[in-house]
């Protein structure tokens, strides 16, 4: 009977880990809808940001203002901006509220497009990208298609190739 408990565990184990690392190209349809609120708290959708930017390289920077390895990885995340002028930096908050949200991107002077996640980790896009840690860097390419799908370092090997 313990032989067969051990075995049920390792199984159950082994299918968690299995689902936590798949890797796809595309986002759901349900991300796609998501609406994020942009500065001025207009709805946009994944959608919209990704036709917006259509046949450009996206990289998108899901962060918190109160994420310290988010904090600790900026100027990284700084440095690749000015190495890739070409690539968009879209940048999805999770921040608790609005106003650290735009407090946030004012004291750390970061550059490129905001958006807050109105439904933060339990929303559509959360849950479609299995998103468990941030910050959590992600390439679209000029395809359309996900590239780079889970990294949490701004100077990871694979983040850096899915920007060339």
């Amino acid at each position: 009977m313990k032989r067969y408990i051990s075995i049920l565990v390792l199984v159950f184990t082994l299918s968690a880990c299995a689902q936590k690392d798949v890797v796809t190209t595309y986002f759901t349809d349900d991300a796609l809808n998501e609406e994020f609120l942009s500065l001025d708290k207009t709805p946009v959708s994944l959608s919209q940001i990704l036709e917006e930017h259509k046949e450009k390289t996206i990289l998108i920077d899901v962060w918190a203002n109160w994420c310290r390895d988010c904090i600790i990885g900026m100027p990284k995340l700084k440095a690749l901006q000015k190495e890739h002028e070409d690539v968009v930096f879209v940048f999805l908050s999770l921040d608790k509220n609005l106003e650290s949200w735009k407090a946030g991107i004012e004291k750390f002077k970061l550059d490129g497009e905001h958006f807050y996640v109105n439904k933060g980790w339990e929303g559509a896009f959360g849950k479609s990208i299995n998103l468990d840690w941030i910050p959590r860097y992600m390439v679209v390419n000029p395809e359309g298609e996900i590239s780079l799908y889970r990294a949490i370092k701004a100077n990871d090997s694979k983040l850096l190739k899915a920007i060339k």
